[in-house]
């Protein structure tokens, strides 16, 4: 593959430190790793990291030679900017900087956005225009500190699609937000993949592997679903997209999860080939 390929830090146990983590997805053959903050203490509390572990993390880079390209930022499914709350979408703007401030300390270059308006609570005629205005005020802030912001196709009623992201993005219109696809998402939502990563070539600062199966979007593995990776790769050829591949994959704490790390990476360089 010519694209620098990365995992997905939930691909390996939670426990593991991150000299472990990272030294593992070095020797099976990756470039990077993907971190994630969700609403679990644990990855949320990365948000109020002290110094110490922040230098624990930059220490295991360094020592690792694996880098951290990007942040999944999932705790918007939680604190949503579309929420009808007010202290709830304050509270998504205070994660979406804290998440700016880790990534500018850390060295890491891109924030994934869930294209969530809203998750757990209904959605009203002004969830799209919160959402909206709280993506452009996060786009300001991660402009200023050089860090780019990508929005993420889901599942849902939201952003299912690039068409719907591309809007979002032409409407915000801050050159520091762009789109971070999903392909496993896309065929799960019985999109075109190919199709789909042809309507804004020059807008992908980032790309999800993942598989899935019509309505299945987690835990598919790989060769056991629906998207036709290599088309996919294909096309990232036919569109002359160089950026950097995750393949997105849960290990639910195995203990073989590194060996599964390992067999993805290799079927997924077959396709490629």
């Amino acid at each position: 593959m010519n694209h620098p390929i990365g995992l997905y830090e939930k691909a390996l146990p939670e426990a593991w430190s991150w000299d472990r983590k990272l030294s593992a997805a070095g020797t099976s053959g990756f470039d990077f790793l993907e971190i994630s903050i969700d609403h679990t203490p644990n990855r949320f509390g990365r948000l109020d990291w002290s110094a110490e572990q922040k230098n624990e993390l930059r220490s295991a880079i360094a020592n690792s030679g694996v880098t951290i390209f990007n942040i999944v930022l999932s705790a918007h499914r939680t604190w949503p900017f579309g929420s009808d709350v007010l202290a709830t979408r304050e509270k998504a703007h205070t994660i979406a900087q804290k998440a700016v401030d880790l990534a500018v300390s850390i060295g890491i270059r891109t924030i994934q956005i869930a294209g969530y308006f809203v998750f757990d609570e209904p959605h009203t005629p002004k969830s799209r225009d919160y959402f909206v205005d709280g993506l452009s005020k996060a786009a300001d802030f991660a402009a200023q500190a050089g860090v780019m912001l990508g929005i993420e196709n889901m599942d849902g009623e939201d952003v299912i699609s690039l068409d719907t992201a591309l809007e979002l993005v032409e409407e915000i219109n801050n050159p520091w937000l762009k789109l971070y696809p999903d392909v496993g998402n896309l065929a799960a939502n019985q999109l075109d993949p190919c199709q789909q990563l042809r309507i804004a070539p020059g807008q992908l600062v980032g790309l999800h592997l993942k598989e899935t199966k019509v309505g299945v979007y987690r835990r598919v593995p790989f060769g056991q679903g629906i998207v036709p990776f290599q088309k996919v790769a294909k096309t990232l050829d036919e569109i002359n997209y160089q950026g950097p591949l995750t393949l997105e994959m849960w290990s639910d704490n195995a203990e073989d999860s590194v060996v599964i790390a390992q067999q993805s990476l290799n079927w997924m360089k077959e396709q490629f080939s």
